[in-house]
């Protein structure tokens, strides 16, 4: 069989990645989830390991067995029974001889191919520090706006454009946009701290209703991107690294989900 070993490619991701150190929910269990039979000739990154992602692997099988890269991974839900849903992705896996490894926190945070480093970049955005914290591990990146998304609403339309996304604004603060702070994901509770670093825009995914409130009152320009959207750009900037690393080829799987 071609390919690459699987052990090698783990390793290097869990090293990478800092998988050992980052704090993150139980459940994300980050790293490899499952095993195929040891080799991988191709990655396919995508945000969620559902089964629609799962199914998009096409025919696959042990002679193009592939490495199915996401940010949310399979075991959420727990420690709970092989059956139903679970059963269903695990056996759709086992079928394509396809590995899953999966990257929650330690991809939103990772200085290099990160989520939210990721999407600075996207928007040239220059990462001039971080701010927020998550168990105790800063989270957020902000820069100064380029001169080209120094108007809110410019911003908003670059976002779209980007992502392939309809941002919701949330104009809390002044229509001219200076310090820009991201995370990506459901980070709407991160509205103090960016008001505490001094951000006048803050950028994630998704926020509870009150968070309307937070913005307007604590003067921030809230934008919503959407989970989806804002976490599809860490796994694609993964598995170039991936492919710079160890030639595999790779290409990114779009399952959005709206929200």
């Amino acid at each position: 069989m071609t390919g690459i070993a699987l052990a090698d490619v783990t390793g290097f991701l869990d090293a990478f990645l800092r998988v050992g150190e980052v704090p993150d929910e139980p459940n994300a269990v980050n790293g490899l989830q499952v095993e195929n039979r040891g080799r991988v000739t191709r990655v396919v990154a995508a945000v969620d390991a559902s089964l629609e992602a799962i199914d998009g692997l096409g025919a696959a099988g042990p002679a193009d067995p592939p490495l199915l890269l996401v940010h949310h991974g399979l075991l959420w839900d727990g420690n709970v029974p092989l059956s139903g849903r679970r059963l269903r992705r695990v056996s759709a896996l086992l079928a394509r001889d396809a590995a899953l490894y999966s990257a929650h926190i330690p991809l939103d945070i990772h200085p290099e191919v990160g989520n939210n480093v990721e999407l600075a970049r996207r928007l040239e955005v220059p990462v001039e520090g971080w701010f927020g914290s998550y168990r105790g591990v800063p989270i957020g990146v902000y820069g100064t706006a380029p001169p080209a998304l120094a108007e809110r609403g410019r911003l908003v339309a670059a976002l779209d454009a980007e992502l392939g996304t309809s941002a919701r604004l949330i104009p809390g603060g002044s229509p001219r946009v200076r310090r820009i702070g991201i995370v990506t994901g459901g980070a709407g509770s991160m509205i103090a701290a960016a008001r505490d670093a001094g951000l006048d825009t803050f950028i994630t995914g998704e926020g509870a209703h009150h968070t309307y409130f937070d913005a307007t009152e604590w003067g921030v320009n809230v934008i919503y991107a959407g989970h989806y959207a804002t976490e599809q750009v860490g796994v694609q900037a993964l598995a170039r690294r991936l492919h710079a690393e160890f030639g595999l080829p790779w290409e990114f799987h779009r399952h959005p989900t709206g929200l």
